[in-house]
Formats: structure tokens, sequence, C-alpha cells
């Protein structure tokens, strides 16, 4: 296996820090699947070692596990070494991509779906569009209500209903590029409208700004910026990551802000990780250090700032599923929970296992459904022992995976995000 430079100093870095403990163990959704060594943490790392001291060969096994593994990075919170394993996992599936190892269903989706259709806000807003034709022109019901594509698979029946339903109309098409409050403004932020967000839940960009511009902030959301990336990096596209990534710093430092807002835990994760990925960049490592120093969730942000606006009586039961990238990877649990108790009314119940992977996982619920689908169980029976009216989750894909759930298991509960939960609260 002819590993990158960069791959090689992850490698010893992370070989030489993990003491090989098994406290990543219990925290691992694939490991708690099948209870074999090599699809834990610790595991998946001594796979890559002997990989690349050619004690191994890069076979189809080892293919097979590093895709296995979700990248929900919960084994980083429970490693008392600090081992990073999400960046080791990401660039052996960036070597594996580059080696062209991966699946053939893997790489068609990846060629159609990250290289092509989101490397591009118009080829975004194209399929956006084909898909919203085929959803409001009776298509999707059809096809549905049929189960014609049982005679493929029960598979594709079941993912066909994972798709996010299209907006009406796309959120940067509808918004000014700079947005001020009606009252003292007590500070200027950048927003991230981003891919799917931008065509599938406009209604949480509209209500992440009208919170934002409620507190007095102004709401700068530039035209030219595209998809943050988060989905090619994690998946072994570093290189068009780092493309999208350039444009997007290129694009946000023509703008003066005190703070990047995002309301999509992976796109946060990732942004705030640009100082790292652009730290060799002669060019890009200031100016990228400068945007990730910049970035914050809006729940982050949120309980950092006093609210001037109070929120309005609810009288409703809660909970809170966290989502991976906000937890394990931008260490943030309870901010998301302190806004939603702030909100007068509300009944929060915790979930048992609140911090649990949904299985979603970027891509992983559509290339590895049936894993995807056992991991998702666990979620549901967790989710259903609480009686909640609405579940709170701050990922687009987990948004996606667990309204699936609800469906499937046939739960009376609704998914909402933080900020649309508080900006419900303000039009109450």
């Amino acid at each position: 296996m002819a590993l990158t430079e960069t791959l090689k100093q992850h490698l010893n870095d992370v070989y030489n820090k993990c003491i090989h403990c098994g406290l990543c163990l219990p925290t691992c959704p694939t490991y708690n699947l099948n209870y074999r060594e090599e699809s834990s943490p610790r595991g998946r790392i001594r796979l890559v070692n002997s990989v690349q001291n050619d004690q191994l060969p890069l076979s189809d096994i080892f293919v097979d596990e590093m895709y296995f593994c979700l990248d929900c990075q919960a084994c980083e919170t429970a490693c008392p070494a600090g081992v990073h394993f999400g960046e080791l996992v990401e660039e052996a599936r960036n070597q594996i991509a580059e080696e062209h190892r991966e699946p053939f269903g893997l790489r068609f989706l990846k060629k159609i779906f990250l290289q092509n259709v989101l490397s591009s806000p118009g080829r975004i807003k194209s399929a956006a569009r084909l898909m919203r034709f085929y959803q409001r022109c009776g298509l999707n019901d059809a096809v549905e209500q049929s189960g014609i594509l049982k005679i493929f698979s029960n598979q594709l029946c079941e993912k066909h209903k994972l798709l996010p339903t299209i907006n009406d109309k796309f959120f940067d098409e509808e918004v000014a590029e700079v947005i001020s409050p009606n009252g003292e403004v007590r500070g200027r932020v950048a927003f991230l409208s981003g891919c799917i967000m931008n065509v599938a839940f406009a209604d949480i960009h509209h209500d992440a700004v009208d919170v934002l511009t409620a507190n007095g902030f102004e709401v700068v959301i530039p035209k030219k910026q595209v998809c943050c990336g988060s989905l090619h990096a994690h998946n072994g596209e570093i290189e068009a990551a780092k493309n999208l990534a350039r444009k997007n710093i290129e694009v946000f430092e023509r703008f003066q802000f005190d703070a990047l807002i995002t309301d999509s835990a992976g796109c946060g994760a990732f942004m705030k990780e640009y100082s790292r990925v652009f730290a060799d960049d002669e060019l890009y490592a200031s100016r990228a250090a400068s945007l990730s120093a910049k970035v914050k969730d809006i729940s982050e942000f949120l309980m950092e700032i006093e609210l001037t606006k109070k929120p309005g009586t609810m009288n409703i039961k809660v909970t809170y599923h966290e989502a991976c990238h906000l937890v394990h990877t931008q260490k943030i649990s309870q901010q998301p929970r302190q806004l939603i108790q702030s909100i007068p009314g509300i009944e929060f119940a915790e979930l048992p296992e609140a911090t649990w992977c949904c299985g979603s996982a970027g891509i992983y619920n559509v290339v590895r459904y049936d894993d995807s689908m056992k991991i998702l169980d666990r979620k549901m029976n967790n989710l259903a022992s609480t009686r909640a009216d609405i579940v709170v989750t701050a990922n687009p894909g987990c948004h996606l995976q667990l309204q699936y759930g609800i469906r499937k298991y046939r739960l009376n509960m609704e998914v909402v995000h933080p900020v649309s939960l508080l900006a419900r609260s303000y039009r109450s």
C-alpha cells in the first residue's frame, strides 16, 4: 500500500498514542454489531499499520473495514490517550480511492453524487429541481404505493424513502446577501447556506436567520459560497474537499464578521478543521486558520451571547439526539440542551444513549443500508422510551434518518432542529 507522507505521519502518531486499552470498544457502534476485533477502533489502527508495513495486503477485507466504520468519532471522546482516529480512517479512505479499490457501487455513487453534483452549486440546484419535479408531479407517490422498486430489491425500495423532500424555493435564492435586524445591531455574523441544507432544509436556515436577527445580529450570506466539502473529506475525496474549501475561504474572507455560523453539525465540524487540512499549504494555511477560528455552531453561538429576545411558552415534551460531529468532533453537548431548556414550558426527557450514532453517517445509510438499519433500530428503541413529542437534532443526515425511523416504527414524534424550536417559541 503506497501511503502518502501525511498518512504515514498520522499513522505513526496514532499508532504510538494508542495504548490498546479497549476503552473505545463499548462506544463503537460497529464493534457492537459483530464483536470482532478488526471492527473496533484499535483493531482498525492495527490493520492500517499492518498494511503500511506490508504485513497485510490492501485487500477487499481491509477496504470493507475502512468503510464499515461510521467515522462517528465516539472512540475519540472515549480515548484517554487523545487518539484522532477520524483523521486516520479518512486518510486511509483517500488512499483506497486513489488506488481505485472501493466497491463498484460506492465508486459509482461518489462519482455521481460527490464528484459531480455536490462539487457545483449549479449542478446541485439542477439535480434538486429534477427531484422536486419527481416529488411534486406524483411519480414519487406512485413509486412508493406501487412497490415497483421491490422488483429490483427490498433495499432499493427502502432507500427510496430516505430521499429528502426538496423545498419549493431554495434558501439562497430567497434571501439578500446582507440581512439587518430591525433594532440595534449587536454584531455581524456570516452564515453558511451549504449544499443539501440549501435545497432541502431551507426552513431551518430561515429559522436560524430569524433567530440571529431577532437577537440583534446582522447576517451576511455570501452568494458565491459553495459546499463545505465535509462529505467529500469523510469519504476519501480529500482533494475535492480542499478545492471546495479554498473557494469558501476566498469567498468568506471578503467580508468582515465576528463569527461564521453553521446549523449543520457535519459542515461546522469540517470547517473547523480547515486549519488542519491546510496546515502545510503556504498559500492557505493562515487564511484557513483564521476562518476556522471563527466557525461556530448556532447553538454554541447562541449560548455564548445573551439572548435579548425571550422565548415564548411551549407546552411539549422534548428529547435530544446528539449528532456525532457535534458532540464528538466539535465537543458541543450541553449548549443545545441549554437552548432547549431555556424555552418556558418544555418538559425535557433525556434520551438514553443520546450520543450513540443513528446510522446515517453521511452516505453510510445508502452504501451500507443493512448495517445502518441495525444501528438505527437501537436508536429508535431508545427514542420510543422517552415518549417525547419532539426529538431535536442538529444535522441533516440525522434529521432524515430519524424521520425515516419514526415512520418505520410508527412513532408519534417530530424531528426538529434546535434553532427551529427556539424560532417556534418566538412565534408562539
